[in-house]
């Protein structure tokens, strides 16, 4: 929950930082996961939940993790995080930031068993873009660019296009602006953030746009108050002209749930490759699930896919270099490499040749990489090559219980860290 007792909406993505100002372009490694974390640690507790909401870039964001674009891609894991702090603090102690952690899992698993939800917003936004007259393009323009001249509003826009991060709460306020004060659509704002953001998620990020306009909970909406913003931003801002009575946006109530999904088992004894997504870079479940290793491996990057718009250099180049750390780290398991390509028709014409009768790959939540898979699956069946998704235990374990809201989701999350 944020301050004012609301759920903070891109908890997800785990709204984290370093001790000193980021650089513009961080190391997409583990390495530096592990440092990030070590860092931190001993902030996980009182100190984390007590200044988590302050928004303050030129100091680093101190009282935050930024672990976040790496928990997205998995270079570091759910698992490996909580471990880590409840190694040090009790779960009372690093309640807030545990929930944090678990904020991301509650959105897959809400997203996973309504799927329709990113069909729709996909839709939805193509129809913006597509449908936007002279006045919408230009006062989009000028919200992307920082130039509607409110301050804090513009210097967050700058912030994300420069580094690729903005501070959890700050989405919040931003968002808010977007949607109630400058009424753009809330799709085009989600599809920035979706470009920009180097922990860029589709079931965060887009859940997390409803729940500010009033889609997710139907009938609550975030409104950003001045005096907020200027608490929590030490006195930085202090907007005038917000939006502060708006009704929430009205639309169709979510889809009923489907059953959670269930990753599929590895077949034995067939000459097998890996794929690696940027997904989850850290395969270490995946192999567990092999009688033997792999011969071979290669990697489908799907982050073109994240918009119809050109996607940020900085997360491009961010998931590209994820991508090429885990095949690093793990080369010396897990065979032979093969192309890195966002190229369905390129991994196929490769596990043709290398004469693989099954690839196996981490389950890909909804989103970009799940779709490339889909069509991954029917193109390999044309060569009667299996392709096996597995499932990580802890998604399994967690999704299930997103049917509802957090506060119920929460409940379980004693249980999802016993084993850590």
């Amino acid at each position: 929950m944020d301050v004012e007792g609301r759920p903070a909406i891109w908890r997800g993505m785990t709204d984290q930082s370093p001790i000193s100002p980021p650089p513009a372009s961080p190391p997409a490694t583990r390495t530096e996961a592990l440092a990030r974390l070590a860092r931190f640690l001993p902030h996980a507790g009182r100190d984390y939940a007590s200044r988590r909401n302050h928004d303050l870039p030129a100091a680093g964001h101190p009282h935050v993790s930024r672990l976040s674009p790496y928990l997205r891609h998995r270079l570091i894991t759910e698992e490996e995080v909580l471990a880590a702090v409840l190694g040090r603090f009790s779960l009372g102690s690093a309640e807030k930031f545990v929930q944090e952690v678990c904020w991301r899992s509650y959105w897959k698993g809400w997203l996973e068993m309504r799927p329709a939800v990113w069909a729709a917003y996909r839709r939805e936004l193509a129809e913006v873009l597509d449908g936007a007259d002279a006045d919408l393009r230009d006062r989009l323009e000028a919200a992307e660019a920082g130039k509607t001249g409110i301050d804090c509003f513009d210097a967050w826009a700058a912030e994300l296009v420069a580094t690729g991060y903005m501070h959890n709460h700050a989405r919040m306020w931003f968002a808010s602006i977007w949607i109630f004060t400058l009424r753009l659509p809330w799709q085009a704002g989600a599809d920035f953030f979706l470009r920009h953001l180097l922990d860029g998620d589709p079931a965060s990020n887009t859940l997390g746009w409803r729940w500010v306009a009033g889609l997710q909970t139907q009938g609550k909406h975030y409104l950003a108050r001045p005096d907020n913003i200027a608490r929590y931003t030490e006195g930085r801002f202090a907007p005038k002209g917000l939006v502060t009575d708006a009704e929430p946006l009205k639309g169709p109530a979510p889809p009923q749930r489907r059953p959670a999904p269930v990753g599929d088992r590895p077949q034995a004894g067939l000459r097998t490759g890996l794929l690696l997504t940027e997904e989850d870079l850290s395969p270490a479940f995946v192999l567990e699930a092999l009688e033997t290793p792999p011969v071979a491996h290669a990697a489908l990057i799907s982050v073109a896919g994240r918009s119809p718009r050109a996607v940020s250099g900085l997360v491009a180049g961010f998931t590209r270099d994820a991508v090429t750390d885990a095949m690093g780290r793990w080369s010396g398991r897990i065979g032979s490499p093969g192309p890195v390509t966002d190229e369905v028709e390129t991994i196929a014409a490769w596990a043709e040749a290398e004469g693989l009768e099954q690839l196996v790959t981490a389950f890909a939540p909804v989103g970009p990489a799940a779709a490339a898979l889909e069509a991954l699956e029917a193109r390999l069946a044309r060569s009667d090559i299996a392709l096996s998704r597995v499932m990580r235990d802890w998604d399994a374990a967690a999704w299930p219980h997103a049917t509802h809201g957090f506060f119920r989701f929460k409940e379980h999350i004693p249980e999802l860290v016993a084993g850590l």
